[in-house]
């Protein structure tokens, strides 16, 4: 894929602008923006998305731009060229939960998790709603609900911070490899929102929803179809209490996200929004957060536009994919059927093409595509068991880098994760017959190898 060098975008006021608004425009075809700011701690800063200055007056879209105008100055308006990469693009939509943001007092949980994905070949996506009291494997941490892993990763500071950690570990849990996070300020949704004109939703049923805001009176919204201006299809995304909690607040997200697709293709409106880029841009690009580089949401955000509704797929990990829970500190969670997971994730992702995210083949061959750096600790008693296990482990895949003996024997093997390498465990703990409580998750991305056998003497007959 060709690379644009940004120097030269850098010196384009209005190029500039307009490819960190696609940007935003690929985000709010297909995800739910969230309800919580980032803003607090970037938006002061004097730049904007991708860490490059903002041009204009933050100030400048209160001036009156209607959707109206916006689709009026669009005529003659050049779109960039699309994504012409060949591989399956995943992004990680998260939102923080706003009672930590608000209180101030340390890092924030996440309050909304989405998984979306892709397929430039086959020109489809899918999108999957995470729920936050998942019960998940964080690396280098004991298990806990999926939305505490933005938490850990920024009050130990763990590389990346918490949006690495949380990506790693969604990754673990889903088995979707994630190229990409975002996070979106609620008061950017609203106000692109607004300048779209609204959106039209069904309202299935009544609910009662309480806007942030100026107006934060609530809002009784009747059955039946609707336009909601942006603080009001906010709310109804991100309502919690209303029949259904979790599981239909999800449903409900990405009922909006479609809505906003319709507004913005009905109305042919993405090439008068790149023509008011500059300011749009100055009041936009604080309010997201990315690890997508300049060029490649310039690119995405065109492809996104050429993915037909009907080849969008979504879900949602509800309640028949999990089992009520309580955890150690007696708190409600939701413990994930793998299984039942799994099949709505190949559902959802897995396209027509090779290119789907699920590693095809067998669990060996799986193993090998995860390519692991393994070290075998003989804990055993029988010193004849490295060589075996050693030789064994090689011939399925894996790359055995040291073998030896252990410090001292046991009776029982252990295994244990660096890295993050969901078909690695899997393959492994089905061979040793390892239950989960011996598979030992210690995340650290330097270490020399990703996983570590540590062989009892029960792994004496399991190995050729």
């Amino acid at each position: 894929m060709a690379r644009i060098k940004l120097p030269a975008f850098v010196q384009q006021h209005r190029r500039l602008s307009i490819v960190a608004l696609v940007f935003f425009v690929i985000l709010s075809l297909f995800l739910v923006p969230t309800a919580y700011s980032w803003s607090r701690y970037a938006g002061s800063a004097p730049t904007g998305l991708f860490g490059l200055p903002l041009f204009a007056d933050a100030g400048a879209g209160d001036e009156g731009l209607t959707s109206e105008e916006i689709q009026a100055s669009g005529q003659g308006v050049t779109l960039p060229p699309a994504w012409s990469g060949a591989e399956r693009v995943t992004i990680l939509v998260m939102g923080l939960d706003y009672r930590d943001w608000s209180s101030g007092e340390g890092p924030s949980r996440t309050d909304t998790m989405m998984l979306l994905s892709i397929d430039p070949v086959s020109k489809t996506a899918g999108m999957l709603s995470v729920p936050r009291d998942l019960w998940a494997v964080i690396p280098g941490f004991n298990p806990n609900k999926i939305n505490t892993a933005y938490y850990f990763g920024e009050l130990y500071k763990t590389p990346g911070g918490g949006p690495e950690l949380a990506m790693r570990t969604v990754e673990q849990t889903i088995g979707v490899p994630i190229d990409y996070y975002a996070q979106i300020d609620f008061e950017a949704f609203i106000r692109f929102i607004d300048l779209i004109g609204g959106v039209t939703v069904d309202v299935l049923a009544p609910i009662t929803v309480d806007p942030l805001g100026n107006d934060t009176n609530p809002k009784n919204l009747k059955p039946g179809r609707q336009t909601l201006p942006g603080n009001v299809a906010l709310a109804y995304a991100r309502e919690r209490h209303a029949e259904g909690g979790d599981f239909a607040r999800a449903q409900r997200q990405q009922q909006i996200i479609f809505a906003i697709r319709e507004r913005i293709l009905e109305y042919d409106m993405l090439p008068g929004l790149i023509a008011n880029a500059p300011q749009l841009f100055a009041e936009l690009s604080a309010g997201i957060q990315t690890n997508l580089t300049l060029e490649d949401a310039i690119q995405l955000a065109v492809l996104a536009m050429q993915i037909q509704e009907q080849d969008i797929k979504k879900g949602v990990i509800g309640q028949e994919y999990v089992i009520y829970g309580r955890s150690p500190d007696d708190l409600a969670i939701l413990i994930p059927i793998p299984d039942k997971i799994r099949d709505l994730r190949d559902e959802i992702f897995t396209s027509n093409t090779a290119l789907g995210p699920q590693t095809p083949g067998t669990s060996a061959e799986k193993m090998a595509a995860e390519a692991p750096r393994v070290s075998i600790q003989n804990g055993s008693g029988d010193a004849n068991l490295t060589a075996r296990a050693q030789t064994w482990i090689s011939g399925l895949g894996a790359t055995v880098v040291n073998a030896g003996n252990a410090s001292s024997n046991s009776g029982l093997t252990v295994l244990v994760d660096h890295t993050g390498n969901p078909y690695t465990l899997a393959y492994l703990a089905e061979l040793f017959d390892i239950p989960n409580v011996r598979i030992i998750h210690e995340y650290d991305a330097s270490a020399a190898v990703d996983v570590e056998i540590r062989l009892g003497s029960d792994a004496i007959n399991r190995i050729p």
